[in-house]
Formats: C-alpha cells, structure tokens, sequence
C-alpha cells in the first residue's frame, strides 16, 4: 500500500510506538476501554474494568475509559487512580438500551492505539465498534455475556449477536471470559478460532483482617450469603424458599442478600411469606468498600449464586480467594468451576427441598479447595496488555 508524503509522519510515528510497546520500552501503549458503565456504578464488567485499568496504569499502560453518566452527575472527566475517565450523558436510564451518541463522537475525536469495547448486549459496544471501523483504529472487544429477567429477551440473544456479527467479525480479537462462553459465541458467529482469546476474570478482595469463626463445619448459627444484582433470573428467591428446611436443621441460620435491584420487594414478600423475615437481610455493599465486602464474605458458611446464566462471575471468584464454600447453579460458566472442583453445583431447576439439601450439605461438609491456583487479576491484565501490543503489531504490519 502506497502513502502520501503528509501521511508518512503520521504513520512513522505509530509504527514507533507500536515497536516500542512490544518491545517494552519507553513509550507507553494508549488504550481506550469502552464501557456502559464504571464506578461508582456496582456490577461485574465495572469491576472487571476497573480492576484492569488501574493494573495497567500502574504497568505503564495509557488508559482511558469512556463511559456513560444517566443522570447521576457525575463529572465529565476525572482522573480515578491514575486512570483518564471521561462521560457522556445517555438516555434513557435502562441500561440496555441506553442511548449514549457521545460515545461515538469522542472516539472520533481521540487517538489510541487499541480500543477495548466491554459488552456485547447493550447499545454501547455497537457504536464504539462502529466508531472505531471509522477511525481506522484496531479495537477488541471482551463479550461478558449475562442472562437477563425477560425471557423475550434471552431468546432473541442468538438473533442479537448474529446481527451484530458484521461488526464483530471487524475485531482483531474476541474475547471470552470463560471456555464456556468461547464456545458459546465462537458456535454462533461462525468466526475463525484463531480470532478469540480466553482471558478469565481475577479475583482481587483485600485479605479479612479478623479470623472467621463462622467457617467451621456444623457451626450452629452459620451465615449463607446470596451476592448478585436483585433480579429474578439470580436466584436470590431459591435460597430463600430453601431458607426454613435450613432453619429446621439449624435454627440460627441466616441470609444475607448481597445487592440491589428492582426484585427486591418481591423477595423480602417472599421471605414474609414464608416466615423467615427476620433470618434475611438484603442490603448492599457499595463498589469502594473492598474491605467490608472481604469481612463478610470471609465471615460467610457459605456463599449461593443459583442463576440462570453467568460466564464466569468475579463473586464466586472472590469467595474462593477467601476460601469460602461455594453452591451454585449447573449451568453457564458455572459447569466448569464445578468441573474442576471449586464449587458444588445442583441443578438448575431444582426445588426448595432439593436446595435446602444442598445447602445443608455444603454447611456439614464444606468444600474447601486445597492448594488450588485461582486467576488473578494482576494475570487477567498481563494478559490483555499482551494482547493489546500483538494486535498493534499486526495492525501496523497492514497498514
């Protein structure tokens, strides 16, 4: 491909800094992720950017991280531990469909070397694709698939991401965050294996700075918490049904509900219903408090997650970081943590009493695993720090 003379500069100069960051020298790789959300916003994929982004700051890394403001107020740039973060405002505040045309404009407007789209089902991801194919910019994108309430729209996911196909297949690299959500996406877009990466999230509570006397087996007043947004496809509601077959067995059983959501009324009616209202609480830890979220969890006989879907949940991550017994749902990315041993899976249909039994059984006989290597997120952004540099090498090499 031939250049002009007034391109040749341009060009000169990213091929130096694309050598220089695969070669670790001085000048720094410049990375834009692109996010719906990012704190103080609560959830999995604001966790997983935030926990990278600071990492890669602190490796040297550019970093700066486009989000989406509905209305809370918050400033329009910041800088949020080393980390560049600018907001565009969005409507409406539904989050899947939350319109943020800013996105697309401030990608036009900026200049780095890989943009990192996180999401694949809301509005944002598209546009930040669409805008990066425009600028002319290599762009990966990580998919951290979820399930969701309505079944209308779990069953037009398959048509969403087909749809979104001509784009994805415009990305230098797809990433998954489990092989169950590689396999998942690498069998309905049909794309090249050669074209995903599995990169799972890390786990990065702050060690509990008093002992757990709770985390002993048949403790008599054990405390099982249930973490995740309160949404009905969670399965916060499951534990609770099981809740009074526990409490026959161990009368000072307790839930705590980690989260919040628009579920919510409907399970604390649930718990008065089944007299079991004063054993549950439901309150939520907000994202910056790392060390009240470790000394509950590590406070914890057991930790659920029955949900329906999940690719590969930073929460269970967390819980096994502290050692604390996990139950969980056998479906998703869950199948594979069970499959090598880290969690006690049931199925995903099952009743209360069949909950309660598990749940009676991972307080007996707590599963611990000994010695077991757990991905951190120091390596989750290692790993995308490599493969930001290898997309830049091969993007310069095409030019």
């Amino acid at each position: 491909m031939r250049h002009t003379v007034a391109e040749r500069p341009r060009l000169a100069a990213e091929h130096d800094r694309a050598t220089v960051a695969g070669t670790g020298e001085t000048a720094p790789l410049r990375v834009l992720q692109v996010a719906l959300g990012y704190y103080p916003y609560a959830g999995g994929l604001e966790t997983h950017v935030h926990e990278v982004s600071r990492r890669m700051v602190a490796a040297g890394v550019q970093v700066t991280v486009l989000t989406v403001d509905t209305g809370r107020g918050l400033p329009a740039v910041e800088e949020v531990e080393g980390v560049q973060v600018r907001r565009v405002r969005g409507w409406p505040a539904n989050r899947e469909i939350c319109l943020a045309p800013g996105i697309y404009s401030a990608i036009q407007r900026g200049e780095w070397d890989v943009i990192h789209c996180q999401g694949v089902h809301t509005m944002v991801p598209p546009l930040a694709m669409l805008a990066a194919v425009r600028a002319k910019t290599p762009f990966v994108l990580t998919f951290h698939s979820g399930g969701h309430t309505s079944r209308l729209r779990n069953l037009i996911r398959g048509t969403q991401w087909r749809t979104l196909r001509p784009l994805l297949a415009r990305a230098a690299r797809l990433i998954a965050v489990s092989r169950f959500e590689a396999g998942l996406f690498g069998e309905w877009l049909r794309l090249p294996e050669g074209r995903f990466a599995t990169i799972r999230n890390g786990a990065g509570l702050p060690q509990p700075t008093s002992p757990a006397p709770a985390r002993v087996s048949g403790a008599p007043d054990p405390l099982i918490v249930s973490v995740g947004r309160l949404e009905r496809y969670k399965g916060h509601q499951r534990v609770i049904a099981a809740l009074p077959r526990v409490r026959a067995q161990y009368q000072g059983a307790r839930l705590l509900i980690l989260g919040a959501g628009p579920y919510e009324h409907d399970l604390r009616q649930l718990a008065e219903r089944l007299g079991v209202a004063d054993s549950v609480e439901i309150r939520m830890i907000p994202p910056g408090q790392r060390q009240e979220m470790a000394e509950t969890l590590a406070g914890a006989s057991l930790m659920t997650l029955l949900s329906d879907y999940e690719a590969h949940p930073i929460a269970v991550m967390e819980a096994l970081a502290l050692k604390c017994p996990v139950l969980v749902s056998d479906t998703s990315g869950f199948r594979e943590l069970a499959e090598e041993g880290l969690v006690r899976a049931i199925p995903q249909r099952s009743d209360a009493a069949a909950v309660a039994a598990a749940v009676l059984e991972g307080l007996r006989d707590p599963l611990v695993p000994e010695q077991v290597e757990l991905p951190t997120w120091e390596a989750c952004t290692a790993q995308l720090i490599s493969l930001y540099r290898e997309v830049v090498r091969e993007s310069r090499c095409h030019s």
